[in-house]
């Protein structure tokens, strides 16, 4: 416990819940073998931190560190920016270039956002891990490199694997060491001193006198589920050491700063169940949330069908306000229930017979329930609301920009 009482103090990390702990004593035991090590967690719970201290702890930590951020890379230039390139190999190449697996040989490199890696890298990636070997693009020369790999995610890479998205090969050769960086939810005993310590920095740094906040404030702040984690913690903190006008900041004061949680523009998430948990755990994919949406569009289109069945049934529901137009009924053969279709009908709206006499039969066309047909469509939509705009679609749809450029590759969409 001392010793990782020290590497909170060397890297300034607070808290003391036991998740934290077990993942700070995983990373210190790790740190002098050259082991590759995935560290996960959700968005901005500090998963860089941890690719520092297992470097800073290793006998690696007087050679280089870098970082990468795999989903901020173009998918045209990470295989230069990796691995290098010879002059000439792609427009643009004026020049031979050194890559990171070579500039940093005998250091460390820390992968973020591995999931966002195209697959044609991630083979180049395990040749690297599997035999210490690289090619640089456009060269056929084989290259040897010593370089500690350590990579992060904040997806279920294993979800990713099963929908052919990233290599199982990879990830078992990744995934050897295991490092989970628990979510600010599930330390909410950490919650309230880590607020206090940025409230202190941020004091300091604007010269002026810390906040305090009553009971209910810092009941708030502890119930609060922090989607942001500690990066949204430290932003909200700042925001009020600079903006409060009382010094002691009631739960009223307080909830001017906080965003409402529940509310949202993006695509449907699941709701909890009945467990406390998802119901179907954390979306990793756009398809997770279009899957869904199917779903309850069914559900919905179900319904109706079942009301509208029942007016059939009983006719004078029609003159208590529910179809107004005379006649509607009359003549009308009701089809048998147990045969009606369960497929979600073209048009959930209900139908006006004018003239029943002249109907032989009917049948419901059945919308497509293509999940790809449906990804497309949505896409499209998105680039029309936004004028063609890459960036606020993506936002829009919650997905990033650089899986909205693999989907319009993919279905081949002209904005």
């Amino acid at each position: 416990m001392d010793n990782i009482q020290s590497i909170k103090n060397r890297f300034g990390i607070i808290g003391n819940s036991q998740a934290l702990n077990y993942a700070l004593q995983v990373a210190a035991q790790v740190s002098n073998t050259d082991l590759t090590v995935l560290i996960s967690g959700e968005s901005g719970v500090g998963k860089e931190v941890f690719s520092q201290i297992i470097h800073t702890l290793s006998a690696r930590k007087h050679n280089p560190f870098i970082a990468v951020n795999c989903g901020a890379i173009p998918e045209g230039t990470i295989d230069s920016e990796l691995f290098g390139h010879e002059k000439g190999s792609f427009t643009g190449a004026v020049d031979n270039r050194k890559g990171y697996f070579e500039t940093v040989n005998g250091g460390t490199i820390f992968l973020d956002e591995i999931g966002e890696m195209p697959l044609g890298t991630q083979a180049r990636l395990l040749r690297v891990l599997e035999a210490g070997e690289y090619i640089r693009v456009g060269s056929s020369k084989v290259q040897k490199t010593d370089v500690r790999v350590i990579a992060a995610t904040n997806r279920d890479l294993l979800e990713s694997t099963q929908q052919g998205k990233f290599r199982e090969d990879l990830y078992y050769r990744l995934n050897t060491v295991p490092i989970r960086v628990p979510s600010l939810r599930d330390r909410k005993e950490d919650i309230a001193m880590l607020f206090r310590k940025f409230c202190v920095d941020f004091a300091e740094r604007y010269k002026t006198t810390s906040i305090q906040l009553d009971d209910e404030a810092r009941d708030m702040i502890t119930n609060y589920p922090w989607p942001g984690n500690v990066r949204e913690l430290k932003n909200i903190a700042e925001q009020i050491s600079v903006l409060a006008t009382d010094k002691h900041v009631s739960a009223a004061e307080l909830r001017r700063f906080l965003p409402e949680p529940q509310v949202t523009n993006r695509l449907p998430m699941l709701a909890p169940n009945h467990n406390g948990g998802s119901t179907g755990g954390d979306f990793n994919s756009e398809r997770d949330i279009l899957y869904k949406l199917f779903f309850d569009m069914k559900k919905d289109v179900t319904e109706l069908k079942k009301m509208f069945f029942d007016i059939l049934q009983n006719p004078s529901m029609a003159h208590a306000g529910v179809f107004p137009e005379e006649n509607v009924m009359h003549n009308f053969k009701q089809p048998e229930p147990q045969t009606a279709p369960a497929g979600i009908i073209s048009n959930p709206q209900p139908y006006i017979i004018q003239d029943s006499s002249k109907i032989d039969h009917h049948e419901e066309v059945e919308e497509t329930l293509s999940i790809a047909d449906k990804e497309k469509e949505l896409i499209e939509k998105a680039l029309k609301k936004h004028k063609g705009k890459r960036k606020d679609a993506a936002l829009d749809l919650g997905i990033s920009e650089r899986t909205l450029y693999r989907k319009l590759k993919e279905y081949n969409i002209n904005e």
